[in-house]
């Protein structure tokens, strides 16, 4: 049995990448979750994932004792133990090219990661309101997904980014959460796509137990005081 290594469902972006790819494409895993209350040295979180992960991060997965750390290579780990399961699409080019916006992910977007941080439970139309006009690095990396998602929908006439399921839509889905709840403005094609995939069951199961977490950590939530 797999198993994997998850922070705050309200909070972690990166295990919601892997545990929706997994959860959505029917791979059975085995979930332990490693609750945030900081992130130095002496905190619980990282004493505990640095038992079982030594780069400290979550998420990770376990597989009978062999331990994969990264996302992406996660996802190309479930990609060869799983080839039926459609991790990445079936052709190539399209193959290649979903890997290559997974990588921008991985390695970019900072201003909306950093300004914008995920939160499942808030709505907060007003910091966003705020970070869409003092910040253009954050309307860039907007600009750049919705160009990004609009050539792919346009190109592979599907409800996701490459017709169907993928590790694309896995990756992304943190980002969905971003643009929603901070109501960034996005045109309506945009806003469909994040509609779609926010109905996703391995989504919609991700946003329940991230709902039912009711864990207000402040640091991670720098507009609100209380949840």
């Amino acid at each position: 049995m797999l198993t994997l290594y998850v922070g705050n469902k309200n909070y972690s972006s990166w295990s919601m990448r892997t545990w929706v790819l997994m959860r959505q494409a029917s791979i059975p895993f085995e979930e332990v979750k490693i609750r945030f209350d900081a992130f130095d040295g002496d905190s619980h979180f990282k004493q505990a994932i640095l038992e079982v992960n030594p780069a400290g991060r979550v998420p990770a997965l376990a597989d009978d004792g062999f331990l994969v750390w990264d996302t992406l290579a996660i996802a190309e780990y479930l990609h060869e133990k799983f080839p039926q399961k459609n991790v990445w699409p079936a052709d190539a080019k399209a193959r290649a090219r979903a890997r290559s916006i997974c990588a921008e992910m991985h390695a970019g977007f900072s201003a909306l990661r950093t300004h914008c941080p995920m939160n499942i439970e808030a709505s907060l139309p007003q910091a966003g309101a705020i970070v869409w006009r003092d910040r253009p690095e954050v309307r860039a990396d907007v600009q750049r997904i919705v160009q990004m998602w609009t050539e792919l929908l346009e190109e592979h006439r599907g409800p996701m980014l490459f017709g169907e399921f993928s590790a694309a839509d896995a990756y992304y889905a943190p980002v969905c959460f971003r643009l929603k709840n901070y109501a960034l403005p996005v045109p309506g094609h945009v806003t469909d796509y994040i509609r779609r995939v926010c109905a996703l069951p391995g989504v919609k199961a991700w946003v329940d137990d991230a709902l039912a977490e009711k864990d207000f950590l402040d640091f991670e939530e720098p507009y609100r005081t209380a949840r």
